[in-house]
């Protein structure tokens, strides 16, 4: 029984040798975390600037759509130059957008040009094209040497006319 109380102690280590297996073994990690961390925290930031340069141009976008979509519902809604405005305006609450132009053309039901006379489409009728183009500055809240430190965020819309 005693010999195998003595092999009891040496199989326990002592705190001398855990402190040298720590000291050996960890500060390999603690080094490769410090390399590490800022180029995982970079590609992070990163990420989150992508995400929100595709939100605001997914919001330009959608408020043209809503603009073209109101001024589409007839003739009197696509000289509503305001109201479009303020369709598109209303769509993109989440962000401030900037200019909202609109525009009309026409065509030819049967494919010719026309200049939105009725004399231009003998035989066919005349199709109204409603256009509308928003824009927003985007500010990117990290700024990177070399890079512009705003850009402007484009969207467009076009829809025919109901007659």
């Amino acid at each position: 029984m005693k010999l195998s109380r003595t092999s009891d102690r040496t199989r326990q280590p002592s705190a001398r040798r855990l402190f040298d297996e720590l000291r050996q073994g960890h500060g390999q990690a603690m080094i490769e975390v410090a390399v590490t961390l800022p180029l995982l925290l970079l590609i992070l930031v990163g990420a989150i600037e992508v995400a929100r340069v595709a939100y605001a141009s997914i919001e330009v976008y959608n408020a043209a759509m809503a603009g073209v979509q109101y001024g589409s519902q007839n003739a009197q809604t696509a000289g509503d130059i305001a109201g479009i405005q303020l369709a598109a305006a209303n769509d993109a609450s989440n962000i401030t957008l900037g200019t909202t132009n609109v525009s009309h053309s026409c065509i030819c039901s049967n494919g010719g040009a026309s200049t939105c006379l009725s004399t231009d489409c003998s035989g066919s009728n005349i199709e109204t094209i409603l256009t509308v183009q928003t824009q927003a500055t985007f500010d990117p809240g990290f700024h990177i040497v070399g890079l512009p430190t705003s850009f402007t965020i484009h969207g467009q819309a076009i829809q025919k006319v109901l007659q």
